[in-house]
């Protein structure tokens, strides 16, 4: 009886990886990702690029249409981000610094993200069947600007990214979406960890 629960059990794994492999993937892609972000490398633009690709079939799936199109948005700025931190190494600069956000810069981020909250909520409400409008085109538009802002090495993009991301855990719990929204706690509190690293490296 026991082994027949343990064969089941096994099976049962196993065929939910096999389910959602996609998924599975693009989380532990995200999570290389991730890490290579705190740490400054400028390999986290490639691991970008190939987890969202792979999310753009899992967010589709699921009819998260905002979030699905914030992947394609990730393709593009994995690629940008490559070759700003790329321009802005030289001989005696390793690597491109972190600075602080101005708060000139801070007043045109916050409309920037309130125009585009704006748009992704009244195009989702109104054209697509998706079940949660409001905090899909919450944590598109605030993501859109964090990564723009990771892109450009502003130490607040981490700010911006611990709301993002436990916001978007909840999200993903909500659909179902488990590998994800395990993947997002951590990145919850591995945001809080890059914005106390990054912070650092200014002093340096």
């Amino acid at each position: 009886m026991i082994l027949l629960k343990e064969t089941f059990s096994f099976d049962s794994v196993l065929e939910y990886v096999i389910d959602n492999w996609v998924e599975l993937t693009g989380a532990i892609l995200s999570l290389i990702y991730l890490i290579l972000s705190v740490r400054q490398k400028i390999g986290l633009w490639i691991f970008g690029f190939l987890c969202a690709a792979l999310y753009v079939y899992v967010f589709f799936q699921s009819k998260f249409y905002a979030g699905m199109t914030l992947q394609f948005y990730y393709m593009a700025v994995s690629i940008y981000g490559w070759i700003t931190w790329k321009k802005g190494t030289t001989d005696t600069q390793p690597e491109l610094p972190v600075t602080r956000t101005s708060k000139h810069m801070a007043f045109d981020l916050m409309t920037v993200f309130l125009a585009i909250f704006v748009i992704y909520f009244f195009i989702l409400g109104n054209f697509t069947d998706s079940p949660l409008p409001r905090g899909d085109a919450f944590t598109t538009a605030l993501s859109i600007v964090a990564t723009w802002m990771l892109a450009k090495k502003l130490l607040e993009n981490w700010l911006l990214w611990i709301v993002a991301d436990a916001v978007s855990t909840g999200l993903y719990i909500y659909r179902g979406l488990y590998p994800t929204a395990v993947l997002f706690t951590v990145y919850t509190l591995m945001a809080v960890l890059g914005y106390f690293q990054w912070k650092k490296s200014i002093h340096r």
